[in-house]
C-alpha cells in the first residue's frame, strides 16, 4: 500500500524469510562462519541457536544458497515439529527423494544407508539441515545420532546442521544428551541487534527495496525502535511495516520520534502484552538507559580464525576428493 507513495520497489519489512534482505550483522556473520567451519570439518553436528525472530531461518537459507553452487553437494532442509524417531527417519527419507514401499524403521534405515553410500561413491557430500530442533523429542535426536554413525573409509556419510531456539542449547546440557553433545563440532548463539545494528538493519532493508531517502528518518527514531523491539529482527520488521503504513496514511515524508510513539500505542492497543507495550513506559520519560539493555557481543574468540573459513568451502569441495571435491 505504501510502496508506491514512497517510491519503493517492494515491501522492505516482510515477515517471511527472504535471503535478498539478509543482513550480515556481527552475530549473523559469526554464525555463518561457524556453519562454514563445521561443514569444512565434514562430520558431526553444527548447532546454531537463538531467540524467536532472531533470523535463524534466513541464515540457514543464505547458507543453502551458497551450497547450491556446488554440484557435489546434496542437501535437504526440514522444519521440525513433535516427531518421534521413526517419523523423522521417514521425513528424511522423503526429503532425499527416496520412497521405499516398506515404511518400517529397518527398511527406512537401510534405504538411507544405501543412498548415503551411493553419494559417497559419487564423491558427493550429503548435508541435512533441521530447523526448529527444539521441537524434536529425544528419540528424534537419537535417530540423527544413529545416522551420523554411518561411515565409509572413516569418513561420515552425512552431516547435520541443527537450528533451534535457546531452549535447545539448554537441553544439550542434560546428562541424557551426552552422546549428542560429543558430536557437536561447532555451535553459536544468535543475540538480538545492538542499537547501531538495528539502525543499519533498517537502512539496509529499505535500501534493498529501493529507498532513496523518502521517507526521511530522524536519528532519534532508531533509538525508539530499538527500545520497542529490543533489537529482535522479526519485531523490527513488524514494527517498521506498521510505521511505514502509519506514515503513509498520515501523508508524511519525515518520520519523527512522535510517529514511533503513535505506532507503539496503536500496537499496544491492538495486541495487549506486545513487546512495544511492555518496553515503552513512555509516560515515565526516557530516563531510561537502565531500561534499555545494551546487548554486547559476548563471544569474540575465534572470530578471526572463523572468518578465514569464508573461502574454505571452495578449497574443501574443489581440491579434496575425500570431502566430496571433483578434483
Amino acid at each position: 500500500m505504501y510502496e508506491r507513495f514512497y517510491g519503493l520497489k517492494g515491501k522492505p519489512f516482510k515477515l517471511t524469510p527472504d535471503t535478498r534482505f539478509y543482513f550480515n550483522s556481527k552475530g549473523h556473520s559469526r554464525a555463518l562462519d561457524y556453519l562454514r567451519y563445521g561443514i569444512q570439518q565434514g562430520e558431526g553436528f553444527v548447532v546454531v541457536t537463538g531467540g524467536v525472530g532472531t533470523g535463524k531461518t534466513t541464515l540457514a537459507q543464505t547458507l543453502f544458497n551458497e551450497l547450491r553452487r556446488y554440484r557435489n553437494v546434496v542437501t535437504a532442509h526440514l522444519v521440525m515439529s513433535q516427531f518421534e524417531g521413526d517419523d523423522l527417519l521417514e521425513l528424511i527419507t522423503d526429503a532425499f527423494g527416496l520412497n521405499p514401499a516398506d515404511r518400517s524403521q529397518a527398511t527406512l534405515v537401510a534405504a538411507l544407508e544405501e543412498f548415503l553410500r551411493q553419494q559417497f561413491r559419487a564423491k558427493k557430500r550429503v548435508i541435512l539441515l533441521l530447523d526448529e530442533v527444539q521441537n524434536l523429542p529425544f528419540s528424534g535426536l537419537e535417530a540423527l545420532r544413529m545416522l551420523s554413525n554411518f561411515q565409509e573409509n572413516q569418513r561420515p556419510l552425512i552431516q547435520s546442521l541443527l537450528l533451534g531456539q535457546a531452549e535447545f542449547r539448554d537441553a544439550l546440557q542434560r546428562p541424557s544428551m551426552e552422546q549428542v553433545r560429543q558430536r557437536v563440532v561447532a555451535s553459536c548463539h544468535l543475540e538480538p541487534f545492538s542499537e547501531q545494528e538495528t539502525r543499519d538493519y533498517i537502512e539496509h532493508r529499505l535500501s534493498q527495496a529501493g529507498w532513496k531517502g523518502d521517507p526521511a528518518i530522524e536519528p532519534e527514531v532508531f533509538h525508539s525502535i530499538q527500545d520497542y523491539t529490543q533489537g529482535v529482527p522479526r519485531r523490527i520488521n513488524t514494527f517498521c511495516d506498521r510505521l511505514l503504513l502509519f506514515a503513509f496514511l498520515e501523508g508524511v515524508h519525515q518520520i519523527q520520534e512522535q510517529t514511533v510513539d503513535s505506532v507503539a500505542e496503536e500496537i499496544a492497543e491492538d495486541l495487549p502484552g506486545s513487546p512495544g507495550q511492555a518496553q515503552s513506559g513512555r509516560d515515565e520519560g526516557r530516563g531510561g538507559d537502565d531500561r534499555v539493555s545494551r546487548l554486547e557481543e559476548r563471544v569474540r574468540f575465534l572470530e578471526e580464525a572463523l572468518r578465514q573459513t569464508r573461502d574454505g568451502l571452495d578449497r574443501a569441495f574443489a581440491d579434496n576428493p575425500e570431502t566430496g571435491g571433483e578434483g
